[in-house]
């Protein structure tokens, strides 16, 4: 037996707070007894022990060579110290190489006090109290360590003496069947023993009786053809008999202790080997296993019990090794063998299993000695089996064991709070790993804290993994949960890049076990949902707006469509809460956000700006004529359409107190809404973009371009540039299509019907003005501020237009003299001094100058000479055709093209002024040169 002593660690006592899952009894693994109880088997193990031992001269006490043994009195008076006689017993061999200390150091106070007491099964108390006891024998203490009484043993005694020398009895447990047709000693042995039921059998020295009956046992007994006389015939019984020997060595007063007479007490057990068909093997395995289920079931309070068990398997593994169990009974040795060991396997990984919840911070060392258990039984049971994967197996089961008992407590719910509770637990869990097993659990495997966290991070990862199956959108809970689980993966991954750094392979292989949580990309994932989702609900909008919106104004506070309020609250919101999102944004993030909103203000601003053209408001021109000359009969006709006009419009167009009323419609109101509703959208977009830029001032706006077949990507300091555009650009169309809609529908009847026609002295400009003054007044009550110049302008540049217009595509009922031209040139100043004066400074003089200098030259030109008019005509059509034609002397003019862009320059302008010049120069020529016919 090996002498080396099996480090445990920590105190040899534990406290029962601290181990809980241990307590559970080992499975008996040799068979069982039905017909004998414990007591029983006591008795009959002492028997045969007595009977083995009948030869040795320790039957007789006081003779001998007797072991000193004192145990009724202790050796002072406070019961401390050794008893007498250990120190003439000398050192225990067994206790040594088991790691077990002297009995007397190790009882317990109030053990040792009972000390006094007299053991179960001692002897009467001896008369001479006064005299100094003599000295117990080993048999002596065998039967005190028995629990057998002096008169059970003096009827042992008596009983045996009467027996031949070198015979003995039989139980009848035999492990080799017996046939009572082929064995006639069978037969004759039932045969007494059902005559014994009925009678007494007579039990006379020199009965036939008693002969028949020592021959049949006899018989019996040697029928295995071996070299030793069996009391019982094999397993379970022997095996049973002898265990109950082997758990004397046990101290009565203290089942926790061995005695220090164990050697001797062994040593005599060896005896009964031949008897009971053991060998050192068979001792050995049933020697390991009585000190393992002392341990067990005797507290579990001495751990050097189980210490000693594991010394003990050191010589079962050796033996096995050795193939000892080949020799007699080798076949029940390695039945025996296989089922302890399992028992003591399936006992001790019980715990290792799950060793968190079995031992607590002042049970590593214990944890030590179970796990070496499991291993050393492991090894016996498959001698291949790698001890490093056991450990592995070990680790992994106990973290998620643990991991789901707190999984119960925690997040068996599923909900963040849970979740994060159980994060926190988990990494309380892999710390305390960390600190108080991995250390012990290194002696096996030198990577088992990196093991521990992969299981940890596994375990955790499939729990993440379910709860954001459920997860559709991205809120503080659900980043408090990732941020929560990233922490912990952090904690996870640098406990296994520690416990990996020495590894043969840099530890790949348990790397790849651990599957990253991701959830940075987890994140993102969540966040472009949650962009998308939001641009989802813009979209919404927008289609709402589209089929509800009527362009009236919320209120004189808010002159702006309310579909436009509620996008742009939309969009503020949705920038607020993302900004809200407790992570770390990337600009891409942002960019992909503000991308989104540019797309839906980009349609909100198309559907805005598809309210027709200006085009679809300017008279269609009429056919070139030549002027009607015959002036009186003219004049004096038109002057009669004038002035019933005149009174038409004066009762039509003036309220009841005589003023005039605006003449705006509902549509041109609406336009100039859609006005208000564009700088109201290109206002806020604006803040939009204030809000995004300084919280990612490096960040650039992507622009595409899909003008080739590569994409050409550019930088811009705003997020909404081409948004911006479309809105400036649709103002600009807006406004335009109001103003031409406002001069030539809403004030079409003052305006381009009337100016002029007939006589110009009788219908000059100032009804129309009238009229258009009214409108500019309604119209700027409606519009914002930022609204207005842009707005007066339009109009002012569409009344321009509607000035020209009369004078050069009015008909045939208007017609112009060199003498009237300063009327017009007087009526187009006071056309200009009303857009000049209009509001505080809204359109600035130097523009209103310049846009009225087409208008201008146009009445400048109605100044000149007719001759002078049409040779100026003349060079400007040959200079823009450039194919010019020569008949005999004179060259052919040819028609100018009608182009809409009236300028004195133009050929078409000015041959529509000799069209309306009352003139007969003017006449002749342009019958001449294009056969004009008469205005009607």
């Amino acid at each position: 037996m090996g002498s080396r002593r099996l480090s445990i660690g920590g105190s040899s006592s534990f406290r029962s707070d601290v181990v809980c899952a241990i307590d559970r009894e080992a499975e008996w693994p040799f068979g069982r007894v039905d017909s004998l109880d414990r007591d029983n088997l006591r008795e009959t193990a002492y028997e045969l022990f007595f009977a083995s031992c009948r030869a040795s001269p320790v039957l007789c006490a006081g003779r001998n060579h007797p072991v000193i043994y004192y145990p009724d009195a202790p050796p002072n008076a406070s019961g401390d110290g050794p008893r007498p006689g250990v120190g003439m017993v000398g050192t225990s061999r067994i206790k040594r190489a088991l790691g077990l200390r002297p009995a007397a150091h190790n009882r317990r106070p109030s053990q040792r006090r009972a000390g006094n007491r007299t053991p179960i099964g001692s002897m009467s108390p001896n008369p001479m109290m006064g005299r100094a006891r003599r000295p117990m024998t080993s048999a002596e203490l065998m039967r005190q360590q028995m629990r057998v009484s002096e008169q059970s043993d003096k009827r042992l005694r008596k009983t045996l003496l009467r027996t031949l020398l070198g015979q003995a009895g039989l139980v009848l447990h035999p492990s080799v069947p017996l046939d009572r047709t082929s064995n006639p000693h069978v037969a004759r042995l039932h045969d007494i023993v059902r005559t014994s039921e009925i009678r007494p059998v007579d039990t006379g020295r020199g009965s036939d009786a008693m002969k028949t009956l020592c021959s049949s046992v006899i018989a019996l007994a040697w029928r295995t053809q071996s070299d030793a006389c069996h009391w019982a015939d094999g397993s379970p019984l022997n095996v049973h008999l002898y265990l109950s020997l082997l758990q004397s060595v046990f101290d009565v007063r203290d089942e926790t202790l061995v005695v220090d007479e164990v050697d001797e007490l062994v040593e005599l057990m060896r005896k009964t080997w031949p008897t009971l068909g053991m060998n050192r093997a068979l001792h050995n395995l049933c020697f390991a296993w009585v000190l393992f289920q002392q341990f067990v079931t005797a507290g579990r309070a001495e751990q050097d019990l189980l210490g000693a068990a594991l010394a003990m398997l050191e010589e079962v593994a050796s033996d096995a090794k050795k193939g000892e169990y080949n020799r007699e009974g080798g076949g029940a040795y390695v039945k025996v063998l296989a089922s302890a060991m399992a028992s003591m396997q399936g006992w001790a990984e019980k715990s290792v299993l799950d060793y968190h919840e079995c031992f607590g911070k002042g049970g590593v060392g214990l944890m030590e000695c179970v796990l070496s258990l499991a291993l050393s039984t492991s090894k016996i049971l498959e001698p291949v089996d790698p001890v490093e994967s056991r450990v592995d197996y070990y680790i992994r089961s106990s973290l998620r064991n643990a991991f789901n008992k707190v999984l119960e407590i925690e997040g068996e719910e599923g909900t963040s709070e849970s979740l994060v509770a159980l994060a926190t637990e988990t990494e309380e869990l892999v710390l305390r790993e960390k600190e108080h097993f991995s250390p012990t659990l290194k002696r096996w495997h030198p990577t088992s804290a990196a093991v521990a966290a992969v299981t940890l991070h596994n375990c955790y990862g499939s729990v993440l993994k379910q709860y954001l199956s459920g997860v559709t959108t991205l809120t503080n809970d659900v980043i408090r949960v990732l941020n929560t689980a990233g922490k912990l993966e952090k904690v996870l991954v640098q406990m296994v890049d520690e416990d990996i750094a020495d590894c043969d392979d840099g530890g790949k292989s348990i790397m790849r076990e651990m599957l990253p949580y991701e959830i940075e990309s987890i994140v993102l994932g969540l966040i472009k949902t949650w962009i998308d989702e939001r641009l989802k609900r813009g979209r919404e909008c927008l289609s709402r707006a589209k089929d509800t919106e009527t362009w009236s104004a919320m209120s004189k506070m808010e002159p702006h469509a309310q579909s436009a309020v509620e996008l742009m609250n939309l969009a503020k919101e949705t920038v607020e809460e993302f900004f809200e999102i407790p992570v770390g944004m990337r600009d891409d993030l942002v960019q992909d956000l503000a991308d989104g909103w540019e797309g839906i203000v980009r349609d909100y601003t198309s559907f805005m700006d598809s309210c027709g053209s200006k085009q679809s408001y300017i008279p269609t021109l009429p056919p070139l004529t030549r002027c009607n000359h015959d002036l009186k009969i003219r004049r004096l006709c038109m002057r009669a359409a004038t002035c019933n006009a005149g009174y038409s419009d004066h009762n039509h167009h003036h309220t009841p107190d005589n003023e005039p009323r605006p003449t705006m419609s509902r549509g041109t109101h609406r336009l100039y809404v859609r006005l208000n509703t564009l700088y109201y959208l290109l206002t806020h977009l604006h803040h939009l973009d204030n809000t995004l830029s300084p919280r990612f001032p490096n960040s650039h706006r992507r622009r595409f371009s899909t003008t080739s077949t590569t994409t050409a990507t550019t930088s811009s300091s705003s997020y909404f540039e081409t948004a911006r555009s479309s809105i400036q650009s649709s103002i600009h169309h807006v406004s335009e299509v109001a103003a031409y809609r406002l001069v030539f529908l809403d004030c079409n009847h003052a305006f381009y019907e009337t100016l002029y026609r007939g006589d110009v002295a009788s219908a000059r400009v100032h009804p129309a003005l009238r009229a258009l003054k009214q409108n500019l007044t309604l119209m700027t009550s409606i519009l914002t501020d930022k609204s207005q110049p842009l707005a007066v302008k339009e109009v002012m540049k569409a009344s321009f237009e509607a000035f020209m217009m009369v004078l050069l595509a009015g008909g045939g009922d208007r017609a112009f003299s060199e003498a009237e031209q300063s009327m017009v040139a007087e009526d187009l100043g006071s056309l200009k001094r009303v857009f000049a004066v209009c509001g505080e400074g809204v359109v600035a003089e130097e523009v209103v100058e310049k846009e009225a200098e087409v208008v201008e030259g146009v009445v400048g030109l109605m100044g000149m000479g007719t001759v002078g008019v049409i040779e100026g005509f003349k060079r400007a059509a040959w200079e823009g055709s450039g194919m010019g034609m020569v008949v005999g002397e004179e060259k052919v003019v040819p028609m100018p093209p009608t182009t809409g862009r009236w300028n004195r320059e133009d050929p078409n302008t000015v041959l529509r002024v000799l069209c309306h010049r009352d003139d007969v120069v003017a006449d002749r020529f342009l019958k001449k040169a294009f056969q004009l016919p008469k205005s009607r």
